[in-house]
């Protein structure tokens, strides 16, 4: 049942993107020829122009492009990943795949009509996009067996012009291997790697894929971010659905909300000062990287909180409020996490202030309005017993407020 669903919502996607799908005849100077691009922009371009997105160039695009547009749509639906612009590159009109992306058996590196298909892609196609469509920093690049081979010389450059290089059952040239995996190590900027294999592949291809793998999964420098699935119970034409949607998972990582696996090994030892600094930086990077102005979830907002409360006897409870409150003014968190800083110092006058501005901000129709209530009824408590002297804890016996009065 549930894999039915999520063929209806990738069927639903794939419908709507129509609508925000047009062809175009790029007349390509180094390749002498027109080749036809097929281009996806998001809707929501239209409500905000000056909004800019993540770019996905995919070879193969006859293959590729739906199934990638559907996938990102559905991601981008379920705040996995930003949406993107994606443009897929036909290939497969007169089998052009094969001359494009051919290389010397030699050096295993591009023959003279492959490189002028890597000038198209690098100083036309690129520069069309950025001039044209509101792309952001981060590109990607994917192909599929020979063209997934053809994707690695860009990341083989001595500064690769994408940011994530998505491989689906690559038939690699000859060596690639290791000029991959030296090239793994000297990075000096994250990059995103992502492979496929299984034993569906011919036995040549199948090979020099798990060589491949078996030495870039033994890279230990954190500027390569890679990721490897074998696909082996599945066929090779349901791998390339199941790549495409594993590999935006894969690049698109730092984009969603804090996991409880990044947490357990980045934040849950860090400081209350550092977590908040974890937790801005982190969406500084979002928005510098793939140009969604996404506000720090909520959702990350409570996974750090037990750090601020726990820690530092919860002197980092005023300055989370106060980054809440510049993010969402009209929220009662900023104005809870500051009134409780003030409660556990004490100073219940203005913890009660801010716990009355929260409240305000509630409605006394939201259902959790009695449960924030509760923060005014705790506070009124404890000024009453500090007027009479008793001890925080200590019973309250006459002043103790009748039991249908408590509704403020």
């Amino acid at each position: 049942m549930k894999k039915i669903f999520v063929f209806l919502l990738l069927f639903s996607f794939t419908m709507q993107a129509q609508d925000d799908v047009k062809y175009k005849k790029f007349n390509s100077i180094n390749l002498n020829q027109e080749r036809i691009l097929k281009i996806y922009v998001p809707e929501s371009f239209k409500e905000n122009p000056k909004h800019t997105y993540p770019l996905a160039i995919l070879l193969d695009g006859e293959l590729l492009f739906d199934v990638y547009v559907a996938n990102s749509k559905l991601f981008a639906s379920k705040d996995k990943a930003p949406e993107q612009i994606v443009v897929g590159i036909f290939q497969n009109q007169n089998e052009e795949r094969y001359s494009d992306c051919d290389y010397s058996t030699d050096t295993g590196l591009p023959n003279e009509d492959s490189v002028k298909f890597y000038a198209f892609v690098r100083d036309e196609l690129l520069p069309y996009m950025d001039d044209n469509y509101p792309t952001s920093l981060f590109k990607g690049i994917m192909g599929n067996t020979i063209t997934a081979n053809f994707i690695n010389y860009f990341f083989l450059e001595e500064t690769p012009v994408f940011n994530a290089y998505l491989n689906i059952n690559p038939s690699y040239a000859p060596e690639m291997h290791q000029k991959l995996e030296a090239k793994s190590q000297s990075l000096i900027t994250p990059y995103y790697y992502y492979l496929c294999g299984g034993e569906y592949n011919n036995d040549k291809r199948a090979a020099s894929i798990n060589d491949t793998n078996n030495l870039l999964k033994l890279s230990e420098n954190p500027n390569f971010r890679y990721d490897y699935d074998d696909f082996s119970n599945s066929s090779q034409t349901a791998s390339i659905g199941q790549a495409v949607a594993s590999s935006i998972g894969f690049t698109f990582q730092q984009f969603a909300a804090i996991s409880q696996e990044e947490f357990d090994e980045e934040i849950a030892n860090m400081e209350p000062g550092d977590a908040i600094e974890y937790l801005e930086r982190k969406y500084v990077e979002i928005e510098y990287l793939y140009g969604s102005n996404v506000k720090i979830r909520e959702s990350d907002i409570y996974k750090i909180e037990p750090i601020i409360i726990d820690k530092s006897n919860g002197d980092y409870l005023e300055e989370f409020g106060k980054m809440i409150m510049r993010l969402y003014p009209d929220s009662p968190l900023g104005d809870y996490y500051i009134g409780l800083y003030y409660e556990t110092g004490f100073d219940y006058k203005k913890a009660l202030k801010h716990y009355k501005n929260g409240y305000a901000k509630i409605g006394s129709d939201n259902p959790n309005s009695d449960g924030y209530y509760g923060n005014i009824e705790r506070v009124l408590e404890k000024q009453r017993a500090e007027r009479l002297g008793y001890s925080e804890g200590e019973e309250i016996l006459e002043e103790a407020p009748p039991e249908n009065n408590n509704q403020g």
